[in-house]
């Protein structure tokens, strides 16, 4: 009988309603002016690099040095972080409680600050069920580097064709593919649920 293969699960847009507007939102009037914040100043290139290993006080620093008529605001993204969440997406937790207690493995790989992963164990109960984590922030390694799924591969002694990657973004489930594993472009924990069932995980129908 084949080994069902294992899980692999980003955690942002799989697990937890991430967006940066969430808070730019309450920091700005109009929309038209958050969105403008977010596509010109705190950037999504700008967030990558503390996925990459940046420490947050030091590029917020940089930043405001570009931008000082924005200090507060740029601020405002260290000290009210958790604001970029609207929630867990409850479809996902539920798949992978179902997982553990099936007692199939499961692991992340995630781009995320490491100063910021360390303040949401407390906060996010599924976090302490994986078998194993990567944190990009950690190995200075980001999505869709084709490194990090080694690193992922050689830590946990899996060979790629023995995983199923999970992700909302489709650069990083190419990736996976590409180096060998299956991948699922996560749209909504209905359909990951089927697509899992099809790869012979033991969920409910």
């Amino acid at each position: 009988m084949t080994e069902p293969l294992i899980p692999v699960f980003d955690l942002g847009g799989v697990f937890v309603d991430w967006n940066p507007m969430y808070l730019f939102r309450k920091l700005f009037a109009t929309e038209e002016e958050a969105a403008w914040f977010h596509e010109n100043i705190c950037t999504s290139a700008w967030n990558l690099e503390f996925d990459a290993g940046e420490i947050y006080s030091e590029g917020v620093a940089k930043l405001i040095t570009r931008f000082p008529k924005y200090w507060r605001e740029i601020q405002a993204y260290d000290q009210r972080w958790k604001e970029t969440f609207n929630g867990f997406i409850e479809g996902t937790v539920a798949i992978h409680d179902e997982l553990v207690a099936e007692e199939v493995p499961t692991f992340a790989i995630t781009n995320f600050s490491w100063e910021k992963w360390v303040t949401c164990l407390g906060e996010w109960p599924f976090l302490e069920k994986f078998d194993g984590v990567i944190v990009s922030g950690l190995e200075g390694l980001v999505k869709p580097d084709v490194r990090i799924y080694r690193v992922f591969c050689e830590r946990y002694g899996l060979a790629p064709e023995s995983c199923v990657f999970i992700d909302d973004n489709e650069s990083n489930v190419i990736a996976a593919r590409n180096f060998g594993m299956e991948a699922i472009h996560f749209v909504s924990p209905e359909d990951l649920r089927t697509r899992l069932i099809g790869y012979g995980l033991p969920l409910r129908g």
